[in-house]
């Protein structure tokens, strides 16, 4: 017991290491090396735990989505309606972004990276489209319950809240007072179940959002 947990820690902070030389000199530029180094362990400790470079960069890919995806399925529990399981959801990706800011910059770098700047091989796509999947599916179960408008598609929905929790994420990463709390997270998930429509009480007493034009660009 002892052994697996001491090999968990080294692992642990092999992928640290990496991590920061990462973040520091970028995928190509850092070399094995200059991870051992950083993380004191010898040459045969990394490639105990990591077959080459590539697989240590994936591992720390993998931590980025993987646990995000653990995160909002465990928030998604807390809640009992879409919207206080969304509000739930970017609360805590908020929380972990905060804590992890170089992880969540080399995932969010690597999905657009140009060619040489990740291994070839490195898996992204998949992992993120199984995170958003994840969300879509609470976007599906909200209008079978009449929560969400069917006016939209599951994939609007999905992609206007989704969209806009990764945006925030990211602008944070470039600009520091960007918020990600909770009431930031109370505000999206506020937008996108009410609109931003000025909304005029109807005769009933019911709000009722403002007329729109009747144009469109292309008659414009």
């Amino acid at each position: 017991m002892a052994n697996t947990a001491n090999h968990s820690k080294t692992r642990q902070h092999i992928l640290r290491a990496a991590l920061k030389s990462f973040a520091r000199c970028g995928y190509a530029a850092t070399s094995v090396r200059q991870i051992v180094d950083d993380a004191r362990v010898s040459k045969p400790a990394l490639y105990y735990y990591f077959a080459n470079k590539a697989q240590l960069f994936q591992a720390l890919v993998d931590q980025a989505h993987d646990e995000r995806f653990r995160l909002m399925q465990a928030a998604a529990q807390r809640g009992r309606t879409v919207a206080k399981k969304l509000e739930q959801i970017v609360t805590d990706v908020f929380e972990f972004s905060l804590c992890n800011r170089e992880l969540m910059r080399l995932a969010f770098a690597t999905a657009f990276a140009a060619s040489g700047e990740s291994p070839s091989l490195v898996r992204c796509a998949e992992k993120g489209r199984r995170n958003y999947e994840f969300v879509r599916s609470l976007i599906e179960q909200g209008q079978t319950s009449g929560e969400l408008d069917r006016r939209f598609s599951v994939d609007e929905l999905a992609m206007g809240i989704y969209g806009q929790l990764n945006s925030y994420v990211m602008v944070r990463l470039l600009v520091p007072d960007c918020p990600l709390d909770r009431r930031a997270a109370r505000q999206i998930v506020r937008l996108f179940m009410e609109g931003a429509a000025h909304r005029h009480p109807g005769a009933n007493g019911s709000a009722r959002a403002t007329p729109q034009p009747r144009h469109s660009l292309s008659r414009s």
